[in-house]
């Protein structure tokens, strides 16, 4: 195993001073977390874990509303409208279709989560000033996919027919049309499936595979991340090389993962995020984040299933790589 060492976040984890830390005696405050992801996901417990530390802790001072996971995107602003009806004192959101479901639920309470582009996606006015009631971390998703596309295609010798694996609900065109034509300049001919709910992913799959696709890239999305049990298992029986979204799902089985650490966002960046608002902050004077690290997984032992050697100097490349 080859692993480099991190890099902090920007505004990594901050020490701040005791008197700045304590709560209002006798408060109860309440977080309304609205995630695709379920409750014990590694990001969720790293929030969790984060605030205990600044002494916001679960059965004293802290309620986090128990029905905001492993929530479907039809399922979101139904949820956002309960919560505001709860008095929650926070949104805090994973993906871009629950930070829009709380955006259109509420104009007053703050909200703060992880998108792909905090910027494009309309939440801020702009990253170190976001106005209005929305802050929160960008992951660079867009430019992301397209080096997870350069990547993949490094990775896996001869590829001439790419497929791409895009979320209907969040992907724009203007990211697409990038792609293909990074792939067309490398003389790649690029197929996408856009679907727009987790039935739809293994359907996608097979006729990637069945229209020739020699390796497949999944794009950045909450709901194809949420999913990933449906697409590992896919993408093995039909021997298909697939790129993802984070570095974690390289260690789960996946061919390849690139990107920042999620669980490093929740627990450092996001976290100190929802402290401030807890704590009475404006999320208009909360710049929104993004990540500076970026990791590189490769899993050798899935490569061999496929048939694949991976080279050397691809290898180098890496910050970990599974044997």
């Amino acid at each position: 195993m080859r692993r480099r060492e991190f890099v902090t976040l920007v505004g990594g984890a901050a020490v701040w001073p005791l008197a700045a830390r304590a709560q209002e005696p006798g408060r109860i405050y309440r977080l309304g977390q609205m995630s695709q992801a379920p409750r014990d996901a590694a990001q969720n417990i790293a929030l969790i874990g984060a605030l205990k530390s600044e002494g916001f802790l679960e059965e004293k001072n802290l309620v986090v509303e128990a029905h905001g996971f492993g929530l479907r995107v039809d399922e979101l602003a139904e949820r956002a409208e309960t919560m505001v009806k709860a008095r929650i004192d926070v949104f805090v959101c994973g993906g871009e279709s629950a930070i829009r479901a709380a955006r259109q639920a509420t104009k007053t309470i703050p909200i703060t989560g992880v998108a792909d582009d905090m910027l494009k996606s309309g939440f801020v006015a702009s990253l170190a000033k976001p106005d209005g009631n929305t802050t929160g971390v960008s992951i660079l998703a867009t430019e992301l996919d397209s080096k997870r596309q350069e990547v993949l295609l490094d990775a896996v010798a001869g590829v001439r027919r790419l497929a791409t694996l895009a979320d209907a609900n969040t992907t724009l065109q203007q990211q697409l049309q990038t792609l293909q034509d990074t792939a067309r300049a490398r003389g790649v001919e690029l197929s996408i499936y856009r679907i727009k709910k987790p039935d739809e992913i293994v359907e996608a799959i097979d006729a990637a595979k069945n229209s020739g696709a020699q390796a497949l890239n999944v794009l950045a999305s909450a709901m194809l991340y949420n999913n990933r049990q449906l697409i590992l298992p896919r993408v093995a029986a039909l021997g298909l090389p697939t790129m993802y979204q984070f570095p974690a799902i390289g260690e789960e089985g996946g061919f390849i993962g690139y990107g920042p650490r999620l669980e490093r966002i929740y627990g450092d960046i996001l976290s100190r995020q929802v402290v401030k608002l807890l704590r009475g902050a404006k999320p208009a004077d909360i710049p929104v984040e993004q990540p500076t690290k970026f990791e590189l997984v490769v899993n050798v032992r899935t490569a061999k299933t496929l048939g694949l050697t991976i080279p050397e100097s691809f290898l180098q490349r890496a910050d970990e790589v599974i044997e």
